[in-house]
């Protein structure tokens, strides 16, 4: 990256914090930077191959950095901070975990130097020593032999899920002499085969298809939590839960408060169930405390050479005073309504440790104007110029007439383009106006004075240092940013088939196979012949209600509606509902036959075939520099459905069955009109 970093030599004061960075113990203050410019010069300044942390104030802004760092460490880790105030809620998902569970990897692995982007409140949280859940590592390598109990307990204890089949990050399976495990470092599970209690073979394999990917002599499997516990631990942290729980609860029944005693002692009830019965440590993030009596900090994992650079650092400290305090109220609340225990009250460190940490580190402080406040120990101020670049909303002709300014003053210019590309025209357009510029990946190539140098890569902003002649522009500066507004995608209300209670919920509507359209009023117990059953309550028109064996979900499925709204019920005992699946067979009927005469017809003609992919395909697929949404991924896949559900058509009803059946062509059609149109009703 010597095209970035070499201009940089050449201004005093970037020379003299890079002499001073390592014997610093405090905060060297700089100001005058710039958003964009900031990754800039954090990246210049670590070149030494020492580890990176960055520090932003909130989610927002680690993001910006994190997208604009990536231009010179594509490798660098956004670590999210855990929630402290929603820590036990009773739905949780691993996608945080994943994120964290990567970094924690990343920082024992010790491959290389780590850059870290995360916020103030991420080192707030109390968390694991990290030597701790470095010690529950595992490797296994083909020929070692292994105790599969063992192995069990062990993925149990370190926040593994067990299950019939893995199906997602954090599972595993024992089947026979097969494990499967699915780390959350990962992006496929690992199978191992066992010949005995010997390990025969190790291989990925994808986790929908099942199919293997690629042969493996040795896998690392690292625990799936951050909360590691080991059988000494559990006893010993659920003795002082209990212990805690029952002192509580005599305070509030003294005090005539049977419902907050009730509470605290379910809490206790609560976590000895979920790791003696359920063997889930998972969720137990809050009584951290109870388990382990010195809590580390997200600042502990690093070592002392660390580079750690606070964006903002009187920014930091509001953030942190101001989830202090809200963690203090939440706490207090809980404690006074029972839902909490006094230890859980101090998992969040203070923002006097934690400034009193980072004064004791080695740190830089980059500041937009305002000089780093009194919570902050500056051993040394500093002053830089950088200034931001003109917005040229399309305008070729400004751009023309800045970089020949540049070029006159003698300038070094990198223009950041997402496209390849668009890189390459770009740099021959600006070469047909008689500019010196060029297009390369070279990130070795030392610009000189005057030269403009494409390549691609992206951030927010562009910013200039006009003391040493040296400019970046961004693709944003000179095409813009889309502001129009997306707009909110109307959420289908789908119909399906009904697998468990769970997926119902009272007052969603529902469709009887015999009886039609209802409204799901719960789980009533009835008793039939004195036996005591549970019978789904389901309400139509005029109030009357249907009483359904919880053991009959399959007779009923939720409602589809394209339109979203809310339909009409069907009345118990008319002909009403036979009548409306009459019309629905009879509409099927019609569309499959005019699928098999469009399919007809389409056999007939000749295709047309494609050709390769022209340059502006492979240009518009390098403009989305971003990565695809869950909606973007979901409608990929519902593209490639539809394709196979027409190549599946074609070999049906064109190609296998031949015109002469019509019967298993209809419904050949028929099936693949209930699955693409998604009929509303059961037929």
């Amino acid at each position: 990256m010597k095209a970035f970093f070499a201009p940089m030599k050449e201004l005093g004061e970037f020379e003299e914090i890079r002499r001073a960075l390592p014997k610093n113990r405090g905060v060297l203050q700089v100001t005058g930077c710039i958003d964009s410019q900031k990754a800039h010069f954090m990246a210049a300044l670590t070149q030494d191959g020492t580890d990176r942390l960055i520090i932003a104030a909130n989610d927002l802004r680690a993001k910006e950095i994190y997208e604009n760092f990536k231009l010179f460490d594509r490798g660098a880790y956004l670590l999210p901070a855990r929630d402290f105030i929603f820590f036990q809620a009773d739905v949780h998902s691993n996608l945080l975990e994943r994120e964290r569970i990567k970094v924690w990897k990343a920082l024992t692995d010790h491959s290389g130097p780590v850059t870290v982007i995360t916020t103030i409140t991420a080192l707030m949280n109390h968390l694991m020593p990290i030597k701790h859940w470095q010690d529950k590592i595992l490797t296994a390598r083909v020929g070692d032999e292994i105790d599969v109990g063992e192995w069990k307990r062990y993925l149990v204890e370190t926040g593994y899920e067990r299950n019939a089949q893995v199906e997602g990050p954090g599972q595993f399976a024992i089947r026979g002499n097969i494990i499967d495990i699915y780390p959350l470092t990962e992006d496929n599970p690992v199978r191992i085969d066992l010949w005995g209690d010997e390990i025969d073979s190790i291989r990925t394999f994808d986790a929908e298809s099942q199919r293997s990917v690629e042969m493996l002599q040795e896998t690392v499997i690292y625990p799936a939590s951050e909360l590691v516990l080991d059988a000494d631990r559990v006893r010993r942290g659920l003795e002082q839960i209990q212990k805690q729980a029952k002192k509580s609860a005599q305070v509030f029944r003294k005090a005539m408060k049977t419902e907050e005693a009730a509470r605290t002692e379910r809490i206790a009830k609560d976590c000895q169930d979920r790791i003696e019965i359920f063997e889930d440590p998972s969720g137990l993030d809050g009584f951290l405390d109870f388990f382990y009596e010195e809590p580390a900090s997200l600042l502990d994992a690093f070592g002392p050479q660390t580079r750690i650079f606070l964006d903002e650092p009187n920014r930091l400290m509001e953030a942190a005073e101001a989830a202090e305090s809200e963690f203090r109220e939440s706490m207090q609340q809980r404690l006074e309504k029972g839902y909490a225990l006094p230890g859980q009250t101090g998992l969040l460190f203070s923002r006097q440790v934690v400034a009193g940490k980072l004064n004791a580190a080695n740190c830089v402080g980059l500041c937009m104007l305002e000089n780093a406040g009194k919570d902050w120990n500056v051993t040394g101020k500093y002053m830089i110029t950088a200034h931001g670049v003109n917005s040229y909303n399309n305008s070729f002709e400004l751009l023309i007439k800045d970089l020949k300014r540049w070029k006159k003053e003698g300038s070094r210019v990198i223009l950041l383009s997402a496209s390849r590309t668009r890189g390459k025209r770009l740099a021959e357009d600006l070469r047909g106006e008689e500019l010196n510029a060029f297009y390369s990946e070279d990130g070795d190539r030392e610009l000189q004075k005057g030269e403009v140098l494409v390549t691609n890569g992206s951030v927010h902003r562009g910013y200039e240092y006009p003391l040493i002649k040296f400019v970046v522009i961004s693709e944003t500066d000179i095409f813009g940013r889309d502001q129009r507004k997306k707009a909110k995608k109307q959420r289908l209300y789908e119909g399906r088939a009904i697998s468990s209670f769970a997926e119902l919920s009272v007052g969603d509507y529902v469709v009887h196979e015999s009886h039609g359209l209802a409204i799901y009023r719960g789980i009533e117990k009835i008793e039939v012949n004195h036996v005591m059953k549970d019978y789904m309550k389901l309400e139509y028109q005029g109030g009357s209600f249907l009483y359904v064996l919880a053991t009959q979900l399959d007779v009923i499925q939720k409602y589809a509606d394209s339109d979203s709204k809310a339909p009409k019920l069907n009345k118990l005992g008319t002909q009403e509902w036979n009548r409306t699946k009459s019309r629905v067979r009879t509409a099927v009927k019609d569309i499959a036959r005019e699928l098999v005469d469009l399919y007809a017809v389409r056999q007939k003609k000749e295709g047309f075939v494609y050709g390769p992919d022209t340059v502006w395909q492979k240009e518009f697929e390098e403009l989305f520099a971003f990565e695809e949404t869950d909606d973007q991924l979901q409608a990929i896949e519902d593209t490639k459905k539809d394709m196979e559900s027409t190549r599946i058509m074609d070999r049906l009803i064109c190609g296998d069955v031949g015109y002469g059946k019509t019967e298993i062509a209809l419904r050949a059609a028929f099936k693949a009109v209930q699955e693409n149109k998604q009929v509303a009703y059961l037929v």
